[in-house]
């Protein structure tokens, strides 16, 4: 009989270790990732009571293995569409929380007497929070579908952008003895490049590819296929000098932008969780209990810091991020851990040998503590917000309330920052585009033309071809009109045509520099100069040709990037996504116990996240009530939310009033509807109080969104701009006319009629 292969039996004890140790943590309801930990404890060198793993270095490596699977299915749940959504409040918070963590764990580590590089990786772990162990608290608890939960997804999503710059980052610190600025701007820099043109080439190649696919793609192949381009990213990383999970990560987060992200995600599900579980295990196995002893004081003072530092930071950015205080403190109370991220940061600076070796077992058992916490933390922040409410002066409770308030005010964006921000967009892609161009011609298709025959007429011929095939991007950053309409209007004013004259120039000196690039590599220097004229004669005369190309091109990727949000609304059926919500009318009780208090005094918004569009009292209607305005017995509220807002608000006016509330469906003459404004339409530039939307649907505009973002109940001053979607409640009839004449605006930059809604 054949002998077993110690790997077999190695995978053997791991995954039964893990399965007995995560089914008594699922009786204790602990997190499932202290089990796996504490799996690799008892089956680990270092712990001779049991049987212990006899190939350790096998089992390294699939831990790396599960490494990139984790790090590939977190990139499927992150998406960079996600993170340029997540707006200014997410990214004031994580980047509050992140300086304010960073600073506390050197600061510490200095004071334990730690060398600079151990307190640097210190910051960096106990900055990052967890986002496996807080979906599943989330889940376990709940809590998922509630109005903080949004925003600390948010966090989370910007924080694992963080994570991987550290990643980068980390290596470039721990190996200099002096560093300088341009040091670290080197590797920042080229993470950024290619993450941009990583990320182009997927959104623009991959959906199409698989759409092509489509008939041969059942879900094993759409498995195996995912999985082929997951190593294949962690190779093109590696070469490109980055860690193996950073590639998982960024090619998780292109395929998550793909109409197949979704079903990847469920199907990876089971993978990430086995290879997971050989990951976590692998950690415990490298935990040495016998520090224990030596350690406990900083094992605990790291773990107080964690538990105390991150809320403090967090409700810190929350304020500063205009939250209001109950959604400050539950968001602050949920990201009090640390998880994934901190294990592969402190598993790289040990296997780099860049961090001591106590450091390991303290960042794994820190993370520990703070994850069997982490459900009563957010069991208690409802506790820690009553005690807050109660005990700060009233002054600082209205500060804080009106900093809340206006912080849904939206500013009037200027053509010429519109104008400004989408001319650095399209320079620095197109840029990007053209280097990686560069790059691929220079280093893989030169060497492999020129393999046999090393000629100037075969260099020539290989320049030549990559200018003809980088012409249309070429054209596009040098010669394309940006934004015909906003430019026009820039024009007609004197005062901007100085620095469009630049920008233009600036346009042409960077198309020349990169073409100078090219060909330098190439060919000879009279060559080059005979290439160069060639192309330039070729953008200017046949400027029609490669506009059309160009325009397909960039049609091609927006379509592309668009259509999974196409295909989850038609899936979803969800005609009013993004803002899934309705309008509906209580009567207020006579007895309800609120009666005679302002708005304000009352939280509905920071409480339920509904909004109180109107107030009928009698025959008298107060449209778009202030925060100062009360409620009165017999009043008709008209209140805008989701199934679970509106729910949980019933069940408030219930809870207070003994006589049961009247529901009132909505009435035929009101209704919430979607009205978006085209380009050509007469009221962009106009406030809402010129535009007389009230007066022409006898309603009034109860939200704006606007490049993302949200704006509830926004204020007669407000100027509205073109691309804008409205939410008006009103006469539907009216609104339908009104609708009709936004149809009527023309767009000047691409000679098509808008329609709104």
């Amino acid at each position: 009989m054949s002998n077993l292969p110690p790997l077999v039996s190695d995978l053997a004890l791991v995954m039964g270790a893990a399965a007995v140790v995560t089914l008594v943590f699922k009786w204790l309801k602990q997190p499932m990732v202290l089990g796996y930990i504490l799996a690799g404890v008892l089956v680990g060198p270092k712990f001779p009571l049991f049987p212990s793993v006899a190939d350790a270095e096998s089992i390294e490596v699939w831990a790396q293995i599960g490494v990139i699977v984790l790090l590939f299915c977190l990139g499927l749940e992150f998406s960079f569409k996600k993170l340029m959504r997540v707006g200014g409040t997410a990214s004031v918070i994580a980047v509050t929380e992140l300086l304010v963590m960073m600073f506390l764990g050197i600061g510490a580590g200095r004071a334990l007497g730690w060398s600079t590089t151990d307190s640097i990786f210190l910051g960096a772990m106990i900055s990052i929070s967890s986002t496996t162990i807080i979906i599943r608290a989330f889940e376990e608890l709940g809590v998922k579908e509630k109005k903080f939960a949004n925003v600390v997804f948010g966090v989370l999503v910007v924080q694992d952008l963080a994570a991987i710059l550290m990643l980068v980052l980390l290596p470039t610190i721990g190996a200099s003895t002096m560093l300088s600025g341009a040091e670290l701007l080197k590797p920042v820099g080229k993470l950024v490049f290619f993450l941009v043109l990583w990320f182009v080439s997927g959104i623009f190649f991959l959906p199409t590819i698989f759409r092509k696919a489509g008939k041969f793609m059942n879900n094993e192949m759409l498995l195996i296929s995912a999985l082929a381009l997951c190593f294949l990213m962690v190779v093109l990383a590696t070469q490109a000098g980055f860690s193996p999970a950073l590639g998982a990560f960024i090619m998780g987060s292109i395929l998550a932008e793909t109409p197949f992200g979704s079903k990847i995600e469920h199907h990876t599900t089971s993978i990430k969780e086995m290879f997971g579980a050989v990951f976590f295990v692998s950690v415990g196995m490298m935990i040495d209990l016998s520090v224990v002893p030596q350690y406990w004081t900083q094992i605990i003072g790291i773990s107080l810091l964690v538990l105390v530092g991150q809320p403090l930071s967090t409700m810190l950015g929350a304020l500063l991020s205009r939250q209001p205080l109950k959604t400050s403190v539950q968001t602050a109370m949920s990201l009090s851990q640390i998880g994934e991220f901190s294990f592969i940061i402190a598993t790289m600076g040990l296997a780099m040998g860049l961090t001591s070796p106590q450091l390991y077992p303290i960042a794994v058992l820190v993370s520990a503590v703070t994850t069997f916490t982490t459900p009563y933390m957010i069991k208690a922040s409802g506790s820690v917000w009553r005690f807050l409410d109660s005990r700060l002066p009233a002054v600082w409770k209205a500060a804080i309330d009106k900093y809340s308030s206006e912080g849904q005010a939206v500013k009037p964006t200027s053509d010429w920052t519109r104008y400004i921000t989408n001319y650095v967009v399209q320079v620095f892609v197109y840029s990007v585009v053209v280097i990686g161009g560069v790059l691929i011609t220079s280093k893989l298709v030169l060497p492999a033309v020129v393999y046999k025959s090393d000629t100037p007429l075969m260099r020539a011929l290989v320049g030549g071809g990559a200018l003809l095939v980088m012409s249309p991007f070429l054209w596009s950053l040098s010669l394309r009109r940006m934004m015909p309409g906003t430019a026009t209007r820039l024009w007609s004013n004197k005062y901007y045509r100085g620095p469009m004259i630049v920008l233009q120039l600036f346009r042409f000196v960077i198309t020349l520099v990169l073409m100078g690039f090219l060909v330098h590599y190439i060919v000879s220097y009279i060559v080059a100069l005979c290439l160069l004229a060639v192309t330039i004669a070729l953008l200017v005369f046949n400027y029609k040709r490669l506009q059309m190309v160009s325009i397909w091109v960039e049609g091609r990727f927006m379509s592309n990037l668009n259509e999974k949000e196409k295909q989850d609304q038609r899936d979803s059926g969800a005609h009013l996504t993004p803002w899934d919500a309705h309008i509906t009318n209580f009567t207020v009780s006579p007895d309800f116990k609120g009666a005679g208090l302002m708005l304000m005094e009352l939280h509905l918004r920071e409480d339920y996240g509904v909004n109180i569009a109107m107030i009928k009292r009698g025959d008298f209607t107060i449209q778009a009530p202030a925060r100062n305005e009360r409620v009165y017995p017999d009043d008709t509220l008209f209140v805008i939310g989701t199934d679970e807002q509106v729910t949980a608000f019933k069940h408030y006016l219930d809870e207070n009033s003994p006589t049961r509330v009247k529901k009132i469906m909505p009435e035929d003459e009101l209704t919430l509807q979607r009205v978006e404004i085209g380009l050509g339409a007469e009221v962009v530039g106009k406030t809402i109080k010129e535009s007389e939307i009230r007066e022409l649907t006898k309603g009034l505009i109860v939200g704006i969104e606007r490049s993302g973002e949200r704006l509830l109940n926004p204020e007669s001053s407000v100027t509205l701009q073109s691309g804008d979607v409205l939410w008006i409640v009103g006469n539907p009839k009216r609104i339908l006319v009104f609708e009709k004449t936004m149809a009527k605006g023309h767009n000047p930059e691409s000679g098509t009629v808008l329609v709104a809604g």
